[in-house]
């Protein structure tokens, strides 16, 4: 089975506080996107890869790919509204007869270990979702009261979520509900089982300045470690 990465990039970065779209925003010297595309890239060169745009930005993207000698070969997708229409617009560009991992273009930091747990167990089992475990205490709200929840029975969700590309394909054929806060709830929601496998706790979504603080220690440890410096 071919394997394809659906890469999200339609985050606008308002919680980032800066005019320039997150994904786009210098990481280490390059656009977290372009480290995104990179661990996927050096994990396996043959993956064929997709990725998710707001309309407004592809020609954007596309000026700086082309100016900065961007290798890594893609196709382009428009966006739509939330992410379950644009995961769903990316979709069409996947065959039915595919493994295909949907990550968020803001999680540069994903483990090579991570990135093969979640392709082997989704091209024997249909689909895998990376987890970690909470180091904090977590506590439930509901009907304005808040009550102790055991972590141990907590997981905190990551991406790629991989999946075989019909069966997610078939499960986003349905009308946007609010509770699709990723491509496993869509799944489950067509009545599938998850099947969860261990994340790393690096690959973190950046989504505010302080997330792109710690992201810039962990690049720079991560290519000391790799004699990259």
């Amino acid at each position: 089975m071919r394997r394809y990465v659906l890469i999200t990039a339609g985050g606008t970065g308002q919680r980032m506080l800066h005019q320039t779209p997150k994904q786009f925003l210098e990481l280490g010297g390059k656009p977290i996107l372009v480290h995104t595309f990179a661990v996927f890239y050096k994990f396996d060169p043959h993956f064929q890869f997709v990725l998710v745009l707001p309309d407004k930005l592809i020609q954007y993207w596309q000026d700086w790919a082309k100016s900065n000698n961007f290798s890594v070969p893609h196709i382009v997708a428009t966006g739509g509204p939330t992410r379950f229409h644009s995961v769903k617009s990316g979709l069409k560009m996947v065959p039915d007869n595919s493994v295909v991992a949907v990550h968020d273009g803001v999680r540069p930091l994903v483990a090579e270990d991570t990135i093969k747990r979640v392709f082997d167990c989704a091209t024997r089992f249909g689909n895998a979702i990376p987890v970690i475990e909470s180091k904090d205490s977590l506590r439930r709200i509901e009907f304005g009261i808040n009550k102790p929840l055991e972590r141990s029975t907590v997981r905190l969700v990551q991406t790629p979520q991989a999946f075989h590309a019909h069966l997610l394909k078939n499960a986003y054929n349905r009308n946007y509900q609010e509770n699709f806060t990723d491509d496993a709830s869509v799944l489950e929601a067509a009545g599938h089982r998850i099947n969860l496998v261990d994340g790393n706790s690096e690959n973190i979504k950046i989504t505010t300045p302080e997330d792109l603080l710690i992201a810039e220690t962990l690049i720079y440890r991560r290519n000391a470690a790799n004699n990259i410096l």
